[in-house]
């Protein structure tokens, strides 16, 4: 069973589409990731009125002792680091001149920096293995909810993309961007500056940068 991150409790994901999330999952004989007290770690850290900037994934790393419930993050001691988050910081030193230390983006997600995938569970070593479980819904709430505020949106691939739609309209900065996976980094997201472009838009709106590095 997983505890319900009170802030975001009011979505209707909860009590309508949850149960029968955990009951797939129970029937399921593979290894699970992250572990269940992790999956909602992203909306532990930000409440709804603290998110300033989303970014958006696909599901969480199918190699065990990674996925930790934050997007593209991973414990401080994974090495070597993950390939999708390697490309990230190869874009961001490219970008702004710096990367973290280490594989942890929790300093992000302390300053409003919502590190969401469209999909909140994998089994191990099946990349996308759950995509047809039913997680879809809570992110599109999750948008909508959000988006009633003016934020920043990086949408990294495909997954992503179709998120999109959910966002109530408003001053937004939404990037989309191919995902920073080996796959496909070299079609887009190399080169896009994320990250001093969310800087930038954040300063038009009165908000405090992100420190990302």
């Amino acid at each position: 069973m997983h505890t319900i991150p009170k802030p975001w409790a009011h979505l209707s994901f909860f009590k309508e589409n949850l149960p029968a999330i955990e009951r797939t999952i129970a029937q399921d004989p593979r290894d699970i990731l992250p572990p269940a007290h992790q999956r909602f770690a992203a909306l532990d850290i930000c409440a709804p009125s603290d998110v300033k900037v989303v970014i958006l994934g696909q599901d969480p790393y199918p190699t065990p002792g990674h996925a930790h419930g934050l997007a593209f993050s991973a414990e401080p001691d994974v090495r070597p680091l993950p390939r999708s988050l390697n490309n990230i910081y190869k874009e961001m030193i490219d970008d702004i001149g710096a990367a973290p230390l280490n594989a942890d983006l929790r300093p992000w997600a302390q300053q409003g920096v919502l590190l969401l995938n469209t999909v909140l569970s994998v089994p191990t070593g099946e990349a996308n293995g759950h995509k047809k479980i039913g997680w879809q819904r809570l992110t599109q709430e999750v948008l909508t909810d959000v988006s009633k505020q003016p934020c920043a949106f990086l949408l990294w691939g495909a997954q992503a993309h179709k998120m999109e739609e959910h966002l109530t309209p408003g001053d937004h900065l939404v990037l989309k961007t191919a995902h920073p996976s080996p796959l496909s980094a070299r079609k887009g997201f190399f080169g896009s500056k994320p990250f001093s472009s969310v800087n930038t838009w954040l300063e038009t709106q009165g908000k405090s940068a992100i420190i990302w590095a």
